[in-house]
């Protein structure tokens, strides 16, 4: 992608980018080069898609064929358009998992969608894919219950044993939870996994390998990297997970190279449609979609590096790759910054916590300070926790704590929509951890409190 040209083309076509383009005094025609292109003004949603009529961020002002929703940490929706060209595009991140990872042309596939269904971004999005492979001829067939855990387990048995393989689509704790707790033939009907939405261990990704039968992780479980805003902007290859493999159980090489020791998810993208850049340890991104976006700070905490400057790292450090990949650049994401946390896939905000520390019925025995986190239990299961700081005198409690967890539970059911329907209702319970004031592991006086972990 020409990261230039594309410019030129949404300022000439898209109403709102050239109103934002005359806001901060950018003439189009003064952009002639990357280095100009660089110093273009970042989009966000508060700079940009809110403050503009969905029709005038669209191309030529027309609203696409499809609509997709996201919601943030009010319940507000934001509405991000489609098209079938934006799905082609897509579907291509689908076509290397499934053909590369799992050589589905070769083998009978069902996919399983089991992301949420509705006007949510992921589930729609994911089916429409899945049926363009079906489409250039992979033998796939899609069914797609949801998250709806009894329909889950009423289709597989009817349909599995008529495949080759079984894939299924969803929130990377979900489908650990699916096949840790449905009684069912997993390793007899060859599974295999494509997750989105969080980071998640490479401890994780042979545990669940193990449950579910897989012979190989590498090639059983690939992850994808999207946003409701572009859709899937990456995904891994057999290539990237090697080298997050390698990489997981070398914390000081993971330093080296992605500036923390703490793993984050690692994905190759196709630059001809998607165009990638560093900002403050924070990702940019340029694409031509449904609402096409310059320069869109999507407040990711990650990176980008070069093929052969991954390459030429790993080998320096010991590591021969063996399997086949496109020769194509890496992004790393840790996650959301602005402190959310992913949780199922729902992003959960400090406000909705925040507001739930605030009722009545609670807010006499705590400060409102918390910090949030998704900790991980010894079975890697996957938990919402909330610590809380108590007022000067109050000691911890069980009754306190029962009634804070279900304080915030109901906030978050009022206020946060994705919350709602992508977390299963059994593990939307908080878990919460009561602190005396000024802990000095989570409350220390005088330092600047962040509410996320």
């Amino acid at each position: 992608m020409d990261p230039v040209e594309l410019f030129h083309q949404v300022a000439a076509t898209v109403p709102a980018y050239r109103a934002f383009l005359a806001e901060n005094n950018v003439n189009p025609a003064e952009i002639t080069t990357f280095g100009d292109f660089e110093r273009l003004p970042m989009t966000t949603k508060d700079t940009y898609t809110h403050r503009h009529a969905l029709p005038d961020l669209c191309r030529d002002g027309v609203i696409g064929d499809m609509v997709a929703v996201s919601s943030g940490s009010t319940g507000e929706p934001s509405f991000w358009p489609r098209s079938a060209s934006d799905e082609r595009v897509i579907a291509a991140r689908f076509e290397e998992v499934f053909r590369d990872s799992f050589a589905a042309r070769e083998h009978r596939t069902l996919a399983v969608v089991c992301f949420a269904l509705g006007t949510w971004v992921g589930g729609l999005f994911t089916i429409n894919c899945c049926r363009h492979l079906a489409e250039r001829g992979y033998p796939i067939t899609v069914v797609a219950p949801g998250t709806d855990r009894r329909e889950i387990a009423r289709v597989l048995p009817e349909l599995a044993p008529y495949f080759d393989q079984v894939v299924l689509l969803g929130y990377p704790p979900f489908l650990k939870n699916v096949i840790d707790t449905e009684d069912l033939p997993w390793a007899a009907w060859n599974v295999k996994l494509v997750t989105a939405g969080e980071v998640f261990s490479e401890e994780w990704r042979t545990l669940v390998a193990e449950r579910a039968g897989m012979a190989d992780p590498v090639r059983g479980i690939a992850s994808l990297y999207g946003t409701a805003d572009a859709g899937v902007l990456g995904n891994e290859t057999t290539l990237s997970v090697e080298i997050r493999r390698f990489l997981s159980a070398r914390p000081g090489i993971a330093r080296e190279l992605f500036g923390e020791s703490r793993l984050p998810t690692l994905v190759q993208y196709d630059p001809e449609v998607r165009f990638f850049e560093e900002h403050q340890g924070t990702l940019l991104f340029s694409g031509d979609n449904g609402i096409p976006l310059i320069r869109y700070h999507i407040a990711d905490e990650g990176g980008v590096i070069p093929y052969d400057r991954m390459l030429d790292f790993v080998r320096r450090h010991g590591f021969a790759p063996t399997a086949p990949s496109p020769e194509r650049p890496f992004v790393y994401v840790f996650g959301r910054s602005h402190f959310t946390v992913s949780y199922y896939g729902a992003n959960v905000y400090p406000e909705n916590i925040a507001i739930g520390l605030e009722q009545p019925e609670v807010s006499g025995s705590v400060t409102g300070k918390f910090v949030m986190e998704v900790t991980e239990d010894s079975r890697h299961d996957r938990h919402l926790t909330v610590t809380v700081e108590l007022m000067p005198g109050e000691k911890p409690a069980d009754e306190t704590a029962q009634a804070v967890g279900e304080s915030i539970l109901t906030q978050l059911l009022r206020l946060n929509s994705e919350f709602a329907a992508y977390v299963p209702p059994a593990q939307q319970m908080p878990f919460i951890r009561l602190r005396e004031a000024g802990d000095p592991e989570y409350f220390p006086p005088g330092a600047k409190h962040r509410y996320t972990r």
